[in-house]
């Protein structure tokens, strides 16, 4: 099994876009292996293990798409099911509960 690496941005102007979009005030957004953070400490972020096993999840999905083959599907199945139920983010939800998502995983 090989390491998974993500790294994490703080105050990211591309998470601060998307909480605006979305009408959140703490936000993470993953583009490729970097877990861009809003509104949330690094600290914070990493103390809600279900939430960093989200974004990891969606970090194991680029990789196994492909960086803009999950840009496209993800934006396109947004316009087609809503963000709710992209089956990216259903996956992502499931991988929150799941205690194995994490082995593995190196954060920088």
């Amino acid at each position: 099994m090989s390491t998974l690496k993500c790294r994490i941005r703080e105050g990211s102007m591309v998470a601060r876009i998307a909480a605006w979009k979305m009408g959140s005030g703490n936000i993470a957004i993953v583009f490729g292996n970097v877990i861009h953070l809003h509104g949330v400490s690094r600290e914070r972020f990493l103390a809600n293990t279900a939430w960093v096993r989200h974004e990891v999840r969606h970090v194991r999905q680029y990789r196994e798409a492909g960086f803009w083959r999950f840009l496209w599907r993800y934006v396109r199945d947004w316009r087609r099911y809503g963000y709710y139920n992209i089956p990216y983010e259903r996956d992502a939800r499931l991988a929150e509960a799941n205690p194995r998502e994490l082995e593995g995983v190196e954060i920088r």
